[in-house]
């Protein structure tokens, strides 16, 4: 696996998942330092980028806003933009099929690569049940878990700062522990894999689980790649494809301990909206 602070490290595909932008889980200064670093040619927004079951106009810090400002900018540069929303942003959902500039909004996309081979992209939460039959327990869980994470943030205060040891991953942990939920990332990773050897695709790529991973799965019709972008709340992970191989890219703090990406004026979220919107209408036009 690449992990690069090199600006502008060349990219063919970035997909990035269940950033949660809005949330006090979210590690948005540590996903713009990424975003600085790398060049990539498309880029596929694979669902709960932005957290509207959650949002809240009290919260919403500027390293948020310099997210999305990022993407912007790249749109308006001629890379291609593909927002498939989530569950927790189906509200851009009924935009689907609309572009806008470089942006398009799908609910799923196919993309061809080298040799012929196919990419199925979608969010993943067609497969849950909690989300189909009770949304309201779905949403009350989300809020636990961002409650979680906070628990968590404060947890790992102490550990490193008062017992010098590392940092631990109490939803991790608790996920692991659970039998429960590792039968359901099994049975999505299954369920996803199956339907794409069905339909002849090579690549399956997804999120939602909040569960990094690329690997293989066969059966008597054929095979596929998984592969899961992961998260930036827990797991700090994204897919890359380049030199027509997939990896999963792992953010590491001491990649950027001496870069200088992080330096820009110290704007309002009003002016950096401002900015925003100028470069969005420009990309429209």
């Amino acid at each position: 696996m690449s992990n690069s602070k090199k600006k502008g490290r060349a990219v063919d595909i970035l997909v990035l998942s269940d950033i949660h932008l809005g949330t006090l889980g979210c590690h948005a200064k540590e996903l713009l330092q990424y975003l600085r670093s790398i060049k990539p040619k498309i880029v596929v927004l694979n669902g709960d980028i932005i957290d509207v079951w959650q949002f809240s106009k009290r919260y919403w810090p500027k390293s948020h806003m310099k997210v999305l400002k990022q993407i912007i900018h790249w749109a308006g540069k001629g890379v291609k933009v593909y927002y498939i929303p989530g569950n927790h942003d189906e509200l851009f959902r009924k935009f689907s099929g609309i572009k806008i500039g470089s942006i398009h909004i799908e609910n799923k996309i196919i993309l061809d690569l080298k040799d012929g081979k196919k990419a199925w992209f979608f969010h993943g939460d067609v497969f849950d049940i909690t989300m189909k039959h009770s949304k309201w327990l779905a949403k009350m869980g989300a809020i636990g878990y961002d409650t979680l994470i906070l628990i968590n943030r404060m947890a790992n205060y102490f550990s490193e700062k008062i017992l010098k040891k590392g940092k631990i991953s109490l939803s991790k942990r608790i996920k692991n522990s659970v039998k429960g939920a590792i039968r359901f990332i099994s049975d999505f990773e299954t369920t996803a894999s199956e339907i794409a050897i069905d339909n002849q695709y090579d690549f399956v790529i997804c999120g939602h689980i909040h569960q990094p991973c690329m690997k293989w799965v066969e059966n008597s019709k054929g095979k596929v790649q998984y592969l899961n972008s992961g998260d930036w709340i827990e797991n700090l992970t994204s897919l890359e494809y380049a030199n027509d191989k997939w990896e999963i890219y792992h953010y590491n703090k001491s990649d950027f301990e001496n870069s200088d990406m992080d330096t820009d004026p110290d704007f309002s979220n009003a002016e950096i909206f401002d900015n925003l919107l100028t470069e969005f209408n420009l990309m429209r036009n």
